[in-house]
């Protein structure tokens, strides 16, 4: 639901009704994943998806008729002969979705929290007592939360308590609670949307392959630093789409600057004096993912002087260099595509081989680094 939270939130300050349709479990070679949703208000306005398409309709009329009387339901749609090009899905997944009308409760507070880029998630209930499907609570960074999952105090407690390891992952996805953390007579399980800021992406280098690398970023969800010494490169006017340009030695730039188990860091400046010790402090730290461009002849020559510095062979195999993937790339913007590309596959766990001919998953289960707003990351 957070992915479509700004126009949500609009509904929600024009005092509109609307029902939200969310993917809350998803099996085979499903198009969408958990947190993916459907919006449908009063007036049949519709925004949002759950599945690509195949199932749009079905879900639409669901919403419509949770509109009208005010019931949460959890409905599955997957393949048969007989629904393939009806309603189900021709992927041959399987999609289970929870339909809630929303006329307040704590929805409102969760949609300002996104468009505000506030961290919390949101905790509703989709399996478990039929009297208890859909109710929700916003949880805090610091653990404290509103609304309620029907009166069960210990419940809700232990599903804070689960929401906000969540959170603090930057995950979205599904968490079951056994019949005794529930207090409620049998488990339940909790679909957890997670809201938490952009991603960070850090640039070293102001080079032209570095103004392509920017959009793709940017296009990625991430907020990105442009960072360089130099300051008649490091300038707004040659990265227009860059959050900030930070004109420092790239080391010590790093060494000030919080980062987290999902920035990217991708080194460009292929010069020794700036990339040894950068790539020193940046192998030690606790970053999604650490590239450095240049020739394999300057691999190589990075990889002895980081040696000589102290670098073991444990942290030198986190580094990706040459950057990227191999796609042939010549161009600025091609070769942002190559480290975009190596980027999304080192995120969700992907080989980077070509789908055609193979025999691995399309979407991978296991993602390596939590999505900016919301993501099945899950």
């Amino acid at each position: 639901m957070l992915d479509i939270a700004e126009e949500l939130h609009r509904w929600v300050e024009q005092g509109r009704d609307f029902a939200v349709a969310t993917v809350v479990a998803v099996g085979g070679s499903a198009p969408r994943q958990p947190g993916a949703a459907l919006a449908v208000d009063s007036d049949g306005t519709a925004i949002g998806s759950v599945s690509g398409g195949c199932v749009e309709g079905a879900v639409y009329e669901l919403c419509q008729q949770a509109l009208e009387d005010g019931t949460t339901v959890l409905e599955s749609f997957g393949y048969s002969d007989e629904d393939a090009f009806a309603v189900g899905l021709t992927c041959g997944g399987i999609i289970d979705i929870l339909v809630t009308p929303v006329r307040g409760g704590v929805f409102p507070a969760a949609l300002a929290a996104a468009v505000s880029g506030e961290a919390a998630a949101l905790a509703r209930i989709v399996t478990g007592p039929e009297d208890l499907l859909g109710q929700a609570l916003l949880v805090r960074p610091d653990g404290s939360y509103e609304g309620g999952l029907g009166g069960h105090p210990e419940l809700d407690r232990t599903a804070a308590g689960e929401a906000r390891a969540m959170l603090d992952a930057g995950r979205t996805g599904t968490v079951e609670i056994g019949a005794d953390g529930s207090r409620c007579g049998q488990p339940v399980t909790l679909l957890v949307e997670s809201s938490v800021p952009a991603p960070r992406m850090i640039v070293f280098g102001a080079i032209d392959f570095a103004s392509a690398l920017v959009r793709v970023g940017k296009f990625l969800g991430y907020h990105v630093t442009v960072c360089d010494a130099r300051p008649v490169f490091a300038t707004k006017l040659r990265f227009p789409d860059a959050d900030e340009i930070v004109v420092e030695w790239p080391h010590r730039y790093l060494e000030s600057t919080e980062v987290d188990g999902r920035t990217v860091l991708c080194v460009l400046t292929h010069d020794a004096k700036f990339d040894v010790p950068l790539l020193e402090i940046a192998l030690r730290l606790p970053v999604a993912y650490v590239g450095a461009m240049g020739s394999r002849r300057t691999h190589e020559d990075r990889n002895k002087r980081l040696r000589e510095v102290g670098v073991t062979e444990l942290e030198l195999a986190r580094l990706r260099s040459p950057i990227g993937l191999d796609l042939g790339a010549r161009t600025p913007e091609e070769t942002a595509l190559s480290i975009g590309a190596e980027i999304v596959a080192n995120r969700r766990g992907g080989s980077g081989a070509s789908l055609t001919g193979a025999h691995t998953p399309i979407h991978h289960d296991v993602p390596r680094e939590p999505a900016g707003r919301i993501g099945s990351v899950a």
